[in-house]
């Protein structure tokens, strides 16, 4: 198994002007509930998510980071999205402190999730415009920009004036991705977007994130379960394992390491555990430590 130390220096070399710069990024999580055996009322427990995480990444660089559940991933992305505070070290995005400056991180990030969020009573169009104003553009920007979107991530024309609740999670999906690229993300947070996708609406999203990044030269970050998926679309593919990076390179470089035929045999070499396996000691508390 890979020194961690090596991982830090491997995965954070030192560069001016990154897209996205995270030094060993900690977050731990407490709750009172839920007692287990041997523990006393009221006693708080703790879990850390995030152990010294540090990587890079450079303008228009898309890494992947395969995990586990309960490896880490979604606080990752949620930290750096400012939806979390970080409890040690710092993650800035082209300059700006996630903590210290969040409105303008904000500006520059877009997020989608295994679970998007939207205004349910909303229509797919409605939920665009939404967005859109947000980050400052008009009706009269959106008019024509909705429905070509909507269209090029094949979103059926006469679908769009439903409510998001009545759409399946694969359109709810695809949606998700065209508020993406409508606000023209300068740095794309992607967190298992393709999980539970049927196969042709999974390589449809696949396809459109390759889109995003050839046209708007958007630096992507991808959290993924999917071994082919990460190793498709990304440059360099990391290993996140119990809140720690284990590795950050290309996925080539990854398996030749590990003397590794599939990035399957590297994570398994990497983390001594199955990727398919799940982490039963944490099940109880995915929703509130993911």
């Amino acid at each position: 198994m890979i020194d961690i130390s090596e991982a830090v220096m491997e995965a954070a070399p030192a560069h001016k002007g990154a897209a996205v710069e995270v030094h060993q990024l900690r977050k731990e999580f407490r709750r009172k509930d839920s007692r287990k055996r041997g523990e006393k009322r009221g006693e708080r427990r703790s879990r850390v998510a995030l152990d010294g995480v540090s990587f890079t990444m450079e303008k228009g660089e898309t890494v992947a980071i395969l995990g586990q559940n309960g490896s880490g991933k979604s606080t990752l992305v949620r930290l750096l999205s400012t939806l979390l505070l970080p409890d040690g070290g710092y993650a800035r995005l082209l300059g700006h402190d996630v903590v210290e400056e969040p409105r303008a991180v904000r500006r520059l990030v877009n997020r989608v999730s295994v679970e998007a969020s939207f205004f349910k009573k909303m229509s797919a169009a409605e939920n665009l415009g939404y967005a859109a104003r947000y980050y400052g553009m008009t009706s009269k920007d959106t008019r024509d920009e909705i429905p070509a979107i909507l269209g090029r991530v094949g979103f059926p024309p006469d679908r769009r004036d439903e409510p998001m609740e009545a759409l399946s999670r694969g359109m709810q999906q695809k949606v998700a991705l065209a508020r993406a690229l409508l606000t023209s993300p300068v740095v794309l947070l992607l967190d298992e977007p393709t999980t539970g996708l049927d196969p042709r609406s999974k390589l449809e999203v696949q396809e459109f994130i390759r889109e995003i990044r050839e046209t708007h030269d958007s630096t992507i970050l991808l959290c993924t379960h999917d071994l082919t998926e990460a190793e498709g679309l990304a440059e360099r593919v990391g290993i996140l394992d119990r809140g720690r990076l284990l590795a950050l390179v290309p996925a080539d470089d990854l398996k030749q390491r590990y003397g590794a035929e599939t990035l399957e045999e590297a994570f398994f070499a990497a983390t001594g555990r199955e990727f398919a396996a799940e982490e039963d000691e944490d099940d109880d508390d995915r929703e509130v430590f993911a």
